[in-house]
């Protein structure tokens, strides 16, 4: 069991609460696939990448513990610095990295089953590996200007690698029109930002061509899972409910549909 001290609070994520550090540990409690969480970080240990924090075992009060990662990670509001292309791409190198990283790991069937609704429809999209699925601002830790580790996992699935870029897109593209993005992300040139992040990750020419077929058909599913999630859950996914989230994700489908053509041109050309 693992030694309590002085925890101090940390910002946590949207649904993530009771998260603190306590020394150079950072103690969370588990989320819905916890033992797939600490066999992935165990197995990211194990083959030397360094960017993601280690699980170092369970506390008293039953919390993951995780070495803590010193760095620079965006909170709300977020910093000037978000729209920065050069700490986009260095995301899309970390995630190449953490991909050849656990791609060993293989994937899994014995997983609980995602807590989403019933009869959302099959994209026919394979998965080829655990994927984070949650490339937000708020879990990416910087050092230097440049992306050097992944925190949060708790998301974590199996994906595809084109599914996978689909999340970062939404994130740092970022998919959506300038009223419904933060502030600081308007006015940019997503087609060529996507481009960036597909380049810098050497996506296949394939998943390049079905991206936004697949990006809009998981948006119509991300609407359905976050009124689902927030009707049964409650707690942070209640609280985005509230705050708009399904009219954003409307909002965005509209987006996507009428930028797909040009979204995929800026991809493969």
């Amino acid at each position: 069991m693992i030694d309590d001290g002085e925890e101090i609070p940390l910002l946590g994520g949207d649904v993530t609460v009771g998260l603190v550090r306590v020394g150079d540990t950072v103690r969370r409690p588990p989320g819905e696939r916890d033992e797939l969480v600490r066999d992935v970080l165990r197995h990211l240990e194990s083959v030397g990448f360094t960017g993601a924090p280690r699980f170092l075992g369970v506390d008293s009060a039953g919390r993951q513990t995780l070495s803590y990662i010193e760095g620079e990670v965006a909170g709300r509001p977020w910093p000037e610095w978000i729209a920065d292309e050069e700490r986009m791409i260095s995301i899309a190198r970390l995630i190449r990295a953490y991909h050849n990283a656990v791609e060993s790991f293989g994937i899994p069937t014995n997983l609980p089953a995602p807590i989403e609704p019933a009869g959302l429809p099959d994209l026919a999209d394979p998965p080829e590996l655990v994927g984070h699925q949650d490339i937000t601002p708020e879990n990416v830790v910087f050092r230097d200007g440049r992306a050097y580790a992944l925190i949060d996992f708790d998301l974590l699935r199996p994906v595809s690698r084109a599914r996978e870029l689909v999340n970062l897109m939404l994130w740092w593209g970022p998919f959506g029109a300038d009223d419904d993005l933060d502030p600081l992300m308007r006015g940019l040139d997503q087609p060529r930002r996507c481009r960036l992040i597909a380049d810098t990750y050497d996506l296949a020419l394939e998943d390049r061509k079905r991206l936004m077929e697949l990006a809009i058909g998981l948006n119509e599913r991300a609407w359905h899972t976050m009124k689902y999630r927030a009707e049964t859950l409650g707690g942070g996914w209640q609280r985005m409910w509230s705050e708009g989230i399904g009219d954003t994700i409307k909002h965005r489908q509209v987006w996507l549909e009428a930028n797909a053509d040009s979204l995929t041109t800026a991809l493969i050309s």
